[in-house]
């Protein structure tokens, strides 16, 4: 039976299914260097064409988008541009190093005669020309969604006017699953706005995405429409926290012990109007008593890395960052002030061991970087769990060989900050779990539609 476009009916019906497409080929380059999942991942990836790899931090990421890009670069003969977070772009060159793979750095525009893979800050997009690409990698690819709304068009727009596409970060959702459509878009499948009326709806019943009277519309799953919505994502991405999730043998990459230990400080001075202290109640009254409490938390801070060993400190104002750099022997500070070649520099000598204790806030270096010779870290809280897992994770990954010890101070002020960041930890542990989960049992489902059924008619008939 043929519709009014002279369509098959089965094609027809196919054509409603949301289950991706193929626009890439079999591999052609294949390290032998890379572990039994990470060539999984990287066949998946190139026979894709256009993808998006949700995988844990430590997993080899940069390995395997490496060897995606020299697998595009190989098949059409033309550049592949990697887009990186701020100083990660040299650690990436270092990567590309140890696979035999020829990347180069440009932060202007400028182009290399042959087929190279170029790497690059985000920030420096707008240099670039997608017509001189055969592919784009997003590396954290999660930064989408910091970026305002013009730089995260930027990218957007860049990467469907270029036909192969791949997107890494080890946090595709860590507060809420509408967070995907980011990346679909990005990909060029279905759109955001696209993607959040076709499966969510929210409590207002409209398309809203912005506040309404002061709060942000909820969004959930249509009744019928969770197992259909991970049917789709399975289309065009894979999640991994670990080996075993795709049936693999975790070996190596079982990590050593993570010891989380919260320290209480005292206050010197309290609150105006208090008799003694109390839970700060919101924003304000917690930005107050982060300022007013700096002394005692950095000196907290300064007693627990004095031990000569490498420790990595994170804060979040400027005024933590500068008393803890002159609080501490040996500290070096990263803040944003400093220009681009000093942070990488820096953050490369802390890598290499040339500095022993590295003060910096997350927003500047909690993503992307490898300093799995650190086992100490020191926190001050924040309402990101995200921010709070990435810190962690620089230290804590793969090729980390001692138990990694995390420092949390804070004052009985801040309380409810480190209540609220216990409940995202095991929000976003469960959601992780549950994507994993879920996206196992799509890649098992048929999601062709068998139309070809004869009719059989009733037997009374």
């Amino acid at each position: 039976m043929l519709n009014n476009q002279g369509q098959g009916y089965d094609e027809f019906l196919h054509s409603k299914l949301h289950e991706g497409a193929d626009y890439g080929f079999e591999p052609t380059f294949m390290p032998s260097m890379l572990f039994d999942f990470q060539k999984a991942m990287v066949e998946y990836a190139v026979r894709k064409g256009r993808a998006a790899l949700f995988e844990d931090c430590g997993l080899g990421k940069t390995a395997q988008f490496l060897t995606w890009g020299q697998n595009i670069i190989e098949n059409t003969n033309k550049p592949v541009i990697c887009l990186t977070p701020l100083a990660v772009a040299g650690q990436t060159i270092r990567e590309a190093e140890k696979f035999g793979i020829e990347a180069v750095r440009s932060i202007d525009g400028s182009m290399p005669k042959n087929g190279k893979l170029i790497v690059t800050n985000y920030e420096r997009l707008s240099h670039f020309n997608p017509a001189d690409f055969s592919g784009v990698i997003c590396d954290e690819s999660s930064i989408l969604k910091s970026f305002d709304g013009a730089r995260k068009s930027e990218i957007t727009h860049f990467m469907k006017k270029v036909p192969y596409r791949l997107l890494a970060t080890a946090t595709a959702a860590p507060n809420d699953y509408i967070e995907l459509g980011t990346s679909s878009e990005a990909l060029g499948e279905m759109g955001y706005m696209d993607m959040l009326n076709k499966f969510f709806k929210n409590d207002l019943n409209n398309s809203a995405t912005r506040r309404h009277y002061g709060e942000a519309p909820k969004w959930r799953f249509k009744g019928h429409a969770e197992l259909p919505f991970w049917r789709w994502v399975c289309a065009w991405s894979r999640a991994l926290r670990k080996p075993s999730d795709l049936g693999f043998d975790d070996g190596r990459f079982i990590l050593p012990p993570l010891i989380e230990r919260s320290h209480l400080v005292q206050a010197n001075t309290l609150a105006d109007g208090m008799l003694f202290a109390l839970p700060a109640m919101n924003l304000p009254e917690q930005r107050e008593e982060k300022k007013r409490t700096v002394r005692e938390r950095c000196e907290k801070v300064a007693e627990l890395v004095n031990h000569g060993k490498s420790a990595l400190v994170w804060c979040q104002l400027n005024e933590e960052a500068d008393l803890l750099e002159s609080l501490i022997p040996g500290a070096v500070q990263i803040a944003g002030k400093h220009s681009d070649e000093v942070k990488e520099k820096r953050f490369l000598d802390f890598a290499d061991g040339n500095i022993r204790v590295l003060v910096t806030k997350p927003k500047i270096g909690a993503l992307g970087l490898n300093f799995q010779h650190c086992a100490h870290i020191t926190y001050f809280p924040s309402h990101s769990f995200e921010q709070y897992y990435q810190a962690v994770r620089r230290c804590w990954r793969f090729g980390q060989t001692h138990p990694v010890k995390v420092d949390v101070i804070h004052t009985e002020g801040e309380s409810r900050v480190m209540e609220n960041l216990q409940r995202k930890a095991e929000q976003s542990t469960a959601m992780f779990g549950n994507l994993v989960a879920e996206m196992n049992n799509a890649i098992n489902i048929k999601t062709r539609m068998n139309t070809n059924l004869k009719m059989e008619l009733p037997s009374w008939q």
